[in-house]
């Protein structure tokens, strides 16, 4: 099942509350399977440049299908350097983002930025009931 803006909202919105709720400043994108983005926000006080980096995590979990800081170690490899490239540099392999899936299939992702990733706010993050199944 394709992404809807129904579950964008959703995971949004589940996103946006535990963020608020951790105190966070912060930015959250949600995006599709192809990595196009579906909804967004930029919390109070977060810094300008998190939501283009949240919107980037986001779009490395839905094209590996996998957390986005699971792909930290292999960042420099010339494979997800090749795909930085083709992608404008857009796709960010750093921990703050998680695939969504429904049916055992990647319908995107959601990215957080804003807030230290050696911190225990992502694990906090990943419980917020974004995950469509």
């Amino acid at each position: 099942m394709p992404m809807t803006s129904a579950t964008a909202e959703r995971v949004l919105q589940a996103a946006k509350a535990k963020a608020v709720q951790m105190g966070l400043r912060v930015a959250i994108a949600v995006v599709d399977a192809r990595g196009d983005l579906w909804a967004m926000v930029r919390l109070d006080g977060a810094r300008w440049t998190v939501s283009e980096v949240c919107r980037g995590k986001a779009f490395a979990a839905a094209t590996f299908g996998r957390p986005s800081g699971e792909l930290t170690a292999n960042a420099g490899s010339p494979v997800i350097q090749a795909i930085i490239a083709m992608q404008g540099g857009r796709l960010i392999p750093a921990q703050g983002a998680i695939p969504l899936m429904e049916e055992g299939q990647v319908i995107g992702a959601v990215g957080v930025s804003g807030a230290a990733s050696s911190a225990p706010t992502y694990p906090r993050l990943r419980s917020c009931p974004a995950s469509t199944g």
